[in-house]
């Protein structure tokens, strides 16, 4: 079952905090589940829980590129032991934050602890695209959006942008 991302709008007060999984059971996978399938009908190639609105720390990522088998990643309550020193730029984009992009400058490489399907520590040392997603998403986790890292008037403007499209797209009130 697909299930629509969140807009997550980029106000610190509407910010939640995902709590660390205590059971990985049949629903928590189904939940992996279906993230992986929001995911792919975006299309994106990672997603937090807390976009879908379930306050908990999981991700789920696929770099395959089109046409490749997927790859699929499931991360329970993952979190970054290490980040390098050298940085590197990738343009990102967001679920929570449709149709905007901005280039983000982030460690290139990082090594992170989390725990697989099956409930088993694991942990993988990325670099690349694989480093980008996984601290974009690993921020999801801690209440932080890809925004936070650009400028403050680039992200004062979308900030501005999004306010104005949940207003217009609130109902209007009918009187008497």
């Amino acid at each position: 079952m697909s299930i629509k991302p969140l807009i997550i709008l980029p106000d610190p007060v509407l910010r939640q905090v995902s709590k660390p999984v205590e059971r990985i059971d049949e629903p928590l996978l189904k939940l992996a589940d279906d993230m992986l399938e929001t995911m792919y009908d975006a299309p994106g190639i990672g997603l937090a829980a807390i976009q879908i609105g379930e306050p908990l720390r999981m991700l789920v990522i696929d770099l395959a590129k089109e046409g490749e088998p997927p790859a699929p990643h499931v991360f329970i309550n993952p979190d970054v032991l290490e980040s390098g020193t050298e940085r590197s730029v990738y343009e990102e984009g967001c679920l929570s934050i449709p149709d905007y992009y901005a280039e983000v400058e982030r460690p290139a490489t990082v090594r992170v602890r989390y725990l697989d399907r099956e409930g088993r520590l694991q942990e993988m040392q990325a670099e690349g695209l694989m480093a980008t997603c996984l601290q974009h998403e690993i921020d999801h986790l801690n209440g932080v959006l890809f925004i936070d890292h650009i400028s403050k008037l680039k992200r004062d403007m979308v900030v501005k942008k999004f306010k104005k499209l949940a207003r217009d797209k609130a109902p209007s009130r009918l009187a008497g």
